[in-house]
């Protein structure tokens, strides 16, 4: 069985929100496919998850508010534990990243990109980006996420 891991971290629930979506996209399309027993969906958040989650899991997808234009302190502490104890050891892994942003998410995305370059993981969605309040379009495309990821990792072709 495959395993799809989000993690994310919130200060208010905007973030938290996205993730959700992004879950429910995910066991929406295992559902619709007939997939439930090919991949299990992991939701934590930064100060849960740690380097033995992401070395079990096939594919990840990162969630971060913005905060002064970069990614969320939890965030960098997740990606800074899990780093060296991963590096050499989950290249090639697909990734994406969903940010609640104030401005407009280019530092959140960025900063974290630097960070997995060095993992070397594998960027498989340009990610989602909701500026301002979270709309129905913002909460889709987390759906979307999440369905892209689950059914790619189904069918072997993420």
């Amino acid at each position: 069985m495959k395993t799809l891991l989000i993690v994310f971290h919130t200060h208010r629930s905007k973030t938290a929100e996205m993730a959700d979506a992004v879950a429910r996209g995910a066991r929406r399309a295992l559902v619709e496919a007939g997939a439930e027993d090919e991949l299990r969906v992991i939701v934590k958040r930064c100060h849960e998850a740690g380097a033995q989650d992401l070395l079990e899991s096939d594919a990840l997808i990162l969630g971060t508010p913005e905060n002064f234009g970069y990614m969320s302190g939890m965030m960098k502490d997740f990606l800074e534990r899990v780093f060296y104890p991963c590096e050499g050891r989950v290249e090639g892994r697909p990734y994406a990243t969903f940010v609640a942003a104030g401005q407009d998410g280019r530092g959140a995305m960025t900063s974290i990109e630097r960070v997995v370059a060095g993992l070397r993981l594998r960027k498989a969605h340009a990610g989602v980006v909701g500026l301002g309040e979270l709309t129905p379009d913002v909460r889709a495309n987390c759906e979307d996420l999440g369905a892209i990821f689950a059914a790619g990792l189904a069918l072997g072709a993420l």
